[in-house]
């Protein structure tokens, strides 16, 4: 019979692992508790929770969850960043986090209920975030529009050089 606390832990990641819009696998040994702290800042400032659990109740949860494919990757010390809003927040902070430390390493990812392995989970921290692709999209359609206005200022400026053209001729 299961432990009510291994239970209310299970219970626990089920509701975190129902809310995420992405899943990295981390490797976190060799961090500090210090580095530990500034990374699970980090997360927090983004959305995104860091979680360190047994791997047997990740096992469990991924199973109640619908995440199976995740299941041979609990392996070894394995943290799990959990994005509720963007998420490509998790890969950017640990590559971030990166440049001062060798750790965490990616053993994989979910996406939106997609799997991704190391290589494909790595390569999504260059997409960009979703403000600058607001902003790409704004300037896409301001672009044409703006472009239109400038052809019509010019096409009355051409109209105005003329009939002041035609202004002077009559005088003369």
């Amino acid at each position: 019979m299961p432990q009510p606390e291994k239970t209310q832990k299970v219970d626990e990641l089920n509701r975190t692992l129902g809310e995420a819009t992405s899943i990295f696998l981390t490797d976190f040994s060799g961090l500090t508790v210090e580095q530990m702290t500034t990374l699970r800042r980090e997360f927090r400032k983004q959305q995104v929770e860091y979680v360190v659990v047994k791997n047997t109740l990740a096992r469990i949860a991924a199973k109640q969850t619908g995440f199976e494919q995740i299941v041979p990757y609990l392996t070894g010390p394995t943290g799990l960043a959990v994005a509720k809003g963007d998420p490509v927040a998790p890969v950017r902070i640990i590559y971030d986090f990166r440049k001062k430390s060798e750790k965490p390493a990616i053993k994989g990812a979910v996406i939106e209920g997609q799997f991704v392995d190391k290589t494909a989970a790595e390569e999504l921290r260059n997409i960009p975030t979703r403000e600058v692709l607001l902003g790409q999209v704004v300037s896409a359609i301001a672009a044409p529009l703006s472009g239109l206005a400038g052809g019509l200022q010019a096409i009355m400026n051409k109209l105005g050089y003329a009939l002041n053209a035609i202004k002077e001729q009559k005088e003369q």
